[in-house]
């Protein structure tokens, strides 16, 4: 079997590069390199000004942390906003999950990860410091904790609501339990137990 030919050192660098984007392998990456390098060099030439002009010109917002041009962001410069209730999420994409579904007119915090000791991610790398003085500047009524329901997840929305409860801060957790127009044949049995413990009188 004959060994495979030498990549030039820009494409292995392109490679390499894209790999770091998550759920992109070896293969995936050096498929989407050539693919853009034979079909698509004003595509390839798009996205490298867009993520150079991205990585220059985006920073974190001084109230929520999420990305924005300025100092603050759209939502937290919002007078229509709710400054009483303070949704505390994951990632920017959590944020926009719960932007889409119109049903929350609060303001945000984003954590931008989650507590992770064997990764060396803890409450310092997370800033939970600048979240706490956010919290408590007097006009956050309740905090929702909406992090993920992963054992991360789980792990940094308990430490959190420790912390602001001593704060005397009214603090929630975003409900669990069966999606809307699923049938329970075939939701999971985690799923329902969680729906189970969290039911309500209707």
């Amino acid at each position: 079997m004959e060994a495979p030919l030498p990549e030039p050192e820009p494409l292995k660098v392109l490679i390499d590069a894209l790999r770091r984007l998550p759920g992109v392998g070896v293969r995936s990456a050096r498929r989407m390199a050539y693919h853009m390098l034979q079909h698509d060099l004003a595509g390839a030439d798009r996205l490298s000004r867009a993520l150079a002009d991205a990585v220059h010109n985006l920073g974190h917002c001084s109230r929520c942390n999420s990305f924005t041009e300025g100092d603050l962001c759209a939502t937290c410069a919002n007078p229509k906003r709710d400054e009483s209730i303070l949704c505390v999420v994951e990632t920017p994409a959590d944020q926009n999950m719960i932007e889409s579904s119109h049903g929350y007119k609060g303001l945000y915090y984003v954590l931008m990860g989650h507590l992770a000791p064997l990764e060396g991610v803890g409450p310092a790398e997370l800033q939970f410091d600048r979240l706490l003085k956010r919290a408590g500047d007097g006009v956050v009524q309740e905090v929702i904790l909406a992090t993920n329901f992963t054992a991360e997840g789980e792990t940094t929305a308990h430490y959190l609501a420790e912390l602001l409860r001593a704060r005397g801060l009214s603090v929630s957790r975003l409900a669990r339990g069966v999606p809307a127009g699923s049938e329970l044949e075939y939701v999971d049995a985690g799923t329902i137990a969680w729906a189970l413990m969290e039911r309500r009188s209707t």
